[in-house]
């Protein structure tokens, strides 16, 4: 199934979607507290493997569809949106803004590589962006972010997904003890962590560990870093709705239309971002939007996993788990030769 508003909304009226939606709601719960337990997991790949455990009674039912195929859609856009609320573009930019030249870097270089990779394995396309972007940038929200903008179907985001997930764990459990063996100092593993950990319940397990390993206090820093990356998903999306459209155009599949070059889910998101740059959101309140946007993401993950084939899922994965790799290595190591390049380490 492709992501496509016109599709997930089609003839459906509120009767049709509520069943779907509240399936997929209440599913997302358990998906939402067991990611609050392993946050090293995350909510998302909960949701993701609850919602594959039910494909196959959701699928004999047809009152579930409409609401699944609007969870998959328009409550990811949303979820993205509500993102937006949690990014005070001015703070970020004021303390991450040493973190630039290393986040710019590490995303540059995994994008160039999941471009080589895509070509030299012969990946499927929308699979290789959003592990491409997904390592890059910020796990599942930038994957939640490009999937709408390439027209993703729900097996490629669920790939894409848990190959995101499968490196957030390594990188979780083992680069805590890596900076430690290579002498990283509390700034520099801070830098280490929001720039190379992809998601950001990942980032704050390592730093978490790496603080109680070493008596610091660096969890603050390391946000504000992987923060700042996520900022990444505005330019990026820009330029692939662009290319979409582009190659739409080519394949005769439509005009070039401003709303195809500019997702409105995308211009919401930079107002959400610009916003609560400009007008002081109360904490709890940041906090609340914040929370359900998690919360949204996991519900599409959700509906999402209800439309993957598992068996598929499996045969297919082998090729994008090493892209996966290949990335996730390619940002460590250019997390660290910048660090000593700027003498930061």
């Amino acid at each position: 199934m492709r992501y496509s508003p016109a599709v997930a909304m089609g003839h459906c009226n509120l009767a049709t979607i509520v069943p779907g939606l509240l399936l997929c709601a209440c599913v997302a719960a358990p998906a939402w507290m067991l990611g609050r337990i392993l946050p090293v997991v995350g909510g998302p790949v909960f949701g993701i493997l609850f919602g594959m455990a039910l494909a196959g009674l959701v699928k004999k039912r047809a009152i579930w569809k409409a609401g699944i195929g609007f969870s998959s859609k328009l409550v990811l856009q949303a979820a993205v949106v509500l993102l937006g609320f949690s990014l005070n573009m001015s703070i970020i930019m004021e303390t991450g803004r040493a973190a630039l030249p290393i986040i710019v870097s590490t995303i540059s270089v995994a994008l160039a590589l999941a471009f080589i990779l895509y070509r030299a394995l012969k990946l499927n396309a929308n699979t290789a962006v959003l592990v491409g972007v997904g390592s890059a940038i910020c796990g599942g929200s930038a994957i939640a972010a490009t999937a709408p903008v390439i027209g993703a179907h729900d097996d490629e985001v669920a790939t894409a997904i848990s190959v995101i997930f499968l490196f957030n764990v390594l990188a979780a459990l083992s680069f805590p003890s890596l900076g430690n063996a290579i002498g990283l100092t509390n700034d520099g593993f801070a830098l280490f962590a929001g720039t190379a950990v992809n998601d950001t319940s990942s980032v704050t397990a390592a730093a978490s560990a790496w603080d109680s390993m070493h008596g610091s206090a660096i969890l603050g820093a390391a946000t504000v870093v992987k923060l700042t990356r996520t900022l990444a998903i505005i330019p990026i999306s820009l330029i692939l709705a662009l290319y979409q459209a582009r190659k739409n155009k080519a394949q005769k599949q439509g005009s070039l239309h401003l709303k195809a070059l500019f997702p409105l889910f995308i211009l919401f998101f930079l107002c959400a971002a610009v916003f609560a740059s400009l007008v002081p959101i109360p904490g709890q309140l940041s906090l609340g939007l914040k929370a359900l946007s998690k919360y949204c993401i996991i519900m599409a993950m959700t509906a999402i996993g209800m439309n993957t084939d598992f068996l598929k899922l499996i045969k297919t994965g082998g090729k994008p788990i090493l892209l996966g790799m290949c990335c996730w290595l390619a940002i460590a190591a250019v997390s660290l030769v910048m660090q000593k390049i700027l003498v930061i380490w």
